[in-house]
C-alpha cells in the first residue's frame, strides 16, 4: 500500500506525464501543495525529494522546484475514451428571465439585479492586448483550429489550474464550450432525453432551468437548506418514488443562495446518486470566487464512477466578454464532444488563446485575491444595508463566495410588484420567480453586490427598503 508522500509523487509524475506541467515550469511550492492536498508539509517536502531523485524535477535556490527538463518532451494531443451509452413539471421561466435581464439595460439602472459582475473589476484590456498581440502572430486562421476539444494552450493551463486547486484531471477529458450554458446544455444532453425527469435545487439557478427547458424535460425540485444544501434524505426518497435521469446542483455558492456544502454532504450526494447510477451535472462558475482561507472541494473530487459531470467557465472571474467554459464529463466524456460539435461546430481559439497566455503569464491568483476580498467586504455591507432599510422581518443569506444576496421580505411583498416599482425608479432586482420551475420564491429577491459601494447604491438600497415597506402596508 503506498504512503501518503508516495501517492503524492505518483499524482505529480501523472501530471508531468500527461503535459499539464511542461518541462522547465515551476510546479506549485511545497506550502501551496501542502495547502491544496491537506497534507503535510513534511509529507509534501518527502514526496518532492522522491521525485527529485527520480530526475522528474529539479529544486533551484531560491526559486523552488521544477520540472526538469528532459530531450523532446511535448504535450500530447488529447485523447478520450470511448463513452458507454447511456413528481416534476414543464418549465417555462425564459421569458421572465429575458424580460428581467433586458430591463438591465435601462439606461442609468442600478444594476442589483444583474447576473454579472461588475466588469471594471476585470483585466479586459490586457485580454483584449493579447487577443490582439495573437492576431498579429497567426496571419492566416481556419476553423479547423477550433474544433473540439478545445485548444491545447487552453486546456492545459485549465488542467493546471485544477492541480493548482488540489484535484488532479486529465487533459483528455476537458471539452472547451461557449460558457458555462453550453457545457450545462451538452452534458444535459448527453445524460437525458425529451420528457426525462432533471432533480434540481429549490430556489436553483435559472441557467439550469433553461437548459431543462429548452430540452423539452421536466425538472422536479427539492427542498435546498440556505446553509446546508439539497436535502440528501428527500432527493434519496424522491429516487425511490420516481425515475429520475439526471441531478442538476450548484455545491459551491449556489446562485442564488450563496452556501458552500460541507464535503461530508458533497461525499453523501455522490455517493446516493452513483448507488442509483444517476448522472449528477456540476456547475461550479463561482468556484474561484471563495471567501474563506482556501478553495473548496467539488462533487468531481469524490466522483469515482465517472458520473460527475463537472462545467465551469472564466465568466465569473475573469471576463464574461468571450464567454469561455469547459466541462469534465467522465464517463460521458466521448458523448459531449460530438454534441459540441454537433450543435455549435466549434469554439473561437483566439479568445481560447487569450485567456490562456493570461493565466500563464499575468498573476491570475493575485487578481482572484483582489476581487474576492472586495466581494467578501461588500457582501457584508449590502446585508447590513439591506437589514437596516428594509422593514422589519426581512430575511437575506449569508453567501460564503460569489457575489449575489439572496433577500426575503417582510408582510408576503410580492416580488414583481417590487420589481415593477424598482423599475420605474431606475433600480434593478431579481425576482425571485426566475429561480423556480413552479413560480415559487414570489416572496423572494437576488441583489448583486460586486460593484464598490456608493451613495447611489445605498440610495438605491434606502430607496428599494421604503417600497419593501409600502407594499407590504398595502397588502396588510
Amino acid at each position: 500500500m503506498s504512503t501518503l508522500y508516495e501517492t503524492l509523487a505518483a499524482e505529480i509524475e501523472s501530471q508531468i506525464a500527461s503535459g499539464v506541467l511542461l518541462e522547465g515550469e515551476k510546479i506549485p511550492s511545497v506550502r501551496q501543495t501542502s495547502q491544496h492536498h491537506n497534507l503535510s508539509i513534511t509529507t509534501v517536502l518527502r514526496a518532492y525529494v522522491l521525485l527529485e531523485s527520480r530526475g522528474i524535477i529539479e529544486s533551484r535556490p531560491q526559486s523552488g522546484y521544477f520540472v526538469r527538463q528532459r530531450p523532446e518532451q511535448r504535450l500530447p494531443s488529447p485523447s478520450h475514451a470511448p463513452a458507454p451509452l447511456m413528481l416534476s413539471s414543464e418549465v417555462d421561466v425564459s421569458r421572465l428571465v429575458l424580460k428581467t435581464l433586458r430591463s438591465i439595460r435601462t439606461d442609468g439602472a442600478v444594476p442589483l439585479g444583474s447576473p454579472y459582475a461588475d466588469p471594471s473589476r476585470y483585466p479586459w484590456k490586457r485580454l483584449s492586448q493579447y487577443a490582439s498581440a495573437i492576431a498579429r502572430r497567426h496571419q492566416e486562421w481556419s476553423v479547423m483550429n477550433d474544433l473540439p476539444p478545445g485548444h491545447p494552450q487552453l486546456i492545459r493551463q485549465i488542467a493546471r489550474r485544477h492541480l493548482e486547486n488540489g484535484l488532479a484531471v486529465d487533459p483528455g477529458e476537458i471539452i472547451v464550450t461557449v460558457g458555462a450554458t453550453e457545457a450545462l446544455n451538452l452534458c444535459l444532453q448527453a445524460v437525458a432525453r425529451p420528457g426525462d425527469t432533471i432533480a434540481v435545487e429549490s430556489p436553483t439557478y435559472y441557467a439550469m432551468l433553461h437548459a431543462i427547458e429548452r430540452l423539452g424535460m421536466r425538472a422536479v425540485e427539492v427542498a435546498t437548506d440556505p446553509k446546508e444544501g439539497i436535502d440528501i434524505e428527500a432527493l434519496a426518497a424522491l429516487i425511490a418514488g420516481q425515475k429520475i435521469a439526471a441531478c442538476m446542483v450548484m455545491p459551491n455558492f449556489q446562485n442564488p443562495l450563496g452556501f458552500q456544502m460541507s464535503d461530508e454532504r458533497k461525499r453523501a450526494l455522490v455517493d446516493l446518486l452513483a448507488a442509483h447510477e444517476i448522472p449528477v451535472i456540476e456547475n461550479d462558475v463561482y468556484h474561484e470566487l471563495y471567501y474563506g482561507d482556501s478553495h473548496p472541494t467539488s462533487l468531481k473530487s469524490f466522483d469515482n464512477k465517472g458520473l460527475v459531470l463537472y462545467c465551469a467557465s472564466f465568466s465569473k472571474n475573469l471576463t464574461a466578454a468571450y464567454r469561455i467554459g469547459w466541462c469534465l464529463p467522465g464517463r460521458y466524456t466521448a458523448e459531449v464532444e460530438k454534441l459540441k460539435f454537433l450543435n455549435t461546430l466549434a469554439t473561437s481559439s483566439l479568445p481560447q488563446m487569450a485567456i490562456a497566455e493570461y493565466l500563464q503569464n499575468d498573476g491570475y491568483d493575485a487578481h482572484l485575491r483582489k476581487i474576492r476580498k472586495a466581494f467578501a467586504q461588500q457582501a457584508r455591507i449590502m446585508a447590513a444595508a439591506v437589514l437596516r432599510f428594509f422593514p422589519e422581518g426581512t430575511r437575506v443569506s449569508e453567501p460564503k463566495g460569489g457575489y449575489v444576496l439572496w433577500v426575503e421580505l417582510p408582510g408576503r411583498v410580492d416580488a414583481m410588484a417590487l420589481y415593477a416599482r424598482a423599475l420605474e425608479e431606475g433600480i434593478t432586482i431579481g425576482p425571485g420567480n426566475m429561480f423556480s420551475a413552479r413560480g415559487s420564491f414570489k416572496h423572494f429577491i437576488r441583489l448583486n453586490y460586486s460593484y464598490p459601494w456608493s451613495a447611489t447604491i445605498e440610495a438605491a438600497v434606502k430607496r428599494l427598503g421604503r417600497l419593501v415597506g409600502e407594499l407590504a402596508q398595502a397588502a396588510s
